[in-house]
């Protein structure tokens, strides 16, 4: 189910002059996360931010090659079907995607298997997870209930994190996608404590062989990130070591014509992707239902996941 596609990933872009390290420094030598953001917006100033170069328009648009070899007849698994919508998504310039995912927690049996399948797809590092799945028990015994509910970052349409961001680093784009540029973030943990979701977490440079008998990083720690369609490597503490981490939706996934790895892994087929603009999507469809409901309504977010139960 790989379709072809021309994109490609990208080296992560070298940083020049004064960077968000440079950043950082001068603001633990002066002292006090105030000053870091004083010294964060000194470096705004001072370099583009991803945040004011987002594409649109026709350079945006994707080929993406059909499923030749899997009819699409109203019969076919749900992920034929997305991913030949999500084809049809590819086809339009950014700015006309919207981008959201229906989770049915009457389908998740809490396997985690999108959460191991999110950690190999980002080469996540220890202490950083996009998709929890949480555990809720209710009742009393012997007559208890467990309920499931995977928890990524929301795609919020009004998103906290991004207007406290004090050098643009968190931006939204044309697509809906809350995104996070590495090379400008300077780690300042605003958004962390921002998103009322916690679904952002901060990249510490841990490994998981630390501690252990095995001298330095474990091969499959060697590998590097494709997140955001760049290649990251974490040796030598580059970026996104420092910075602040979450679900993109694999965008770079996307990219390249294929659904969210989550959705793909997922046994019990719980996870619906795809563009919300188009209405005669399946998730569309789903978002539509009379039980589907967001996470905390109340804070005015307008969470691009929608929950299903």
């Amino acid at each position: 189910m790989n379709p072809d596609t021309t994109s490609t990933p990208q080296e992560a872009p070298a940083e020049t002059g004064f960077t968000r390290r440079d950043a950082t420094k001068l603001a633990v030598v002066a002292g006090g996360l105030g000053l870091v953001a004083l010294a964060g917006k000194t470096l705004s100033k001072l370099k583009t931010t991803a945040a004011s170069q987002q594409p649109r328009g026709p350079q945006t648009v994707r080929e993406v090659a059909p499923l030749g070899t899997v009819p699409v007849d109203g019969q076919e698994d749900v992920l034929v079907r997305m991913q030949d919508e999500l084809r049809r998504a590819m086809a339009k310039p950014i700015e006309q995607r919207r981008w959201k995912m229906v989770i049915d927690q009457r389908k998740c049996v809490g396997c985690h298997a999108c959460t191991v399948a999110c950690i190999a797809e980002n080469k996540l590092p220890s202490g950083v997870v996009y998709r929890p799945v949480m555990t809720e028990t209710t009742g009393t015994f012997p007559n208890l209930a467990t309920r499931f509910t995977p928890r990524p970052c929301m795609q919020c349409e009004n998103p906290p994190c991004v207007p406290v961001c004090p050098v643009e680093a968190t931006y939204r784009r044309p697509d809906g996608i809350t995104a996070i540029d590495y090379d400008h973030c300077i780690g300042c943990g605003y958004c962390i404590t921002a998103c009322p979701y916690n679904a952002r977490t901060r990249d510490l440079g841990e490994n998981y062989t630390a501690g252990t008998p095995m001298a330095g990083r474990a091969p499959y720690e060697k590998l590097s990130s494709n997140e955001y369609g760049k290649c990251w490597d974490r040796q030598n503490h580059d970026s996104p070591v420092g910075n602040a981490r979450k679900c993109q939706f694999c965008v770079h996934r996307l990219e390249e014509g294929l659904l969210p790895q989550c959705v793909t892994t997922c046994i019990g087929r719980a996870n619906f992707f795809g563009d919300a603009n188009d209405p005669d999507s399946l998730v569309a469809e789903m978002a539509a239902k009379a039980s589907a409901h967001v996470l905390l309504p109340e804070m005015g977010t307008k969470p691009s996941v929608v929950y299903l139960s």
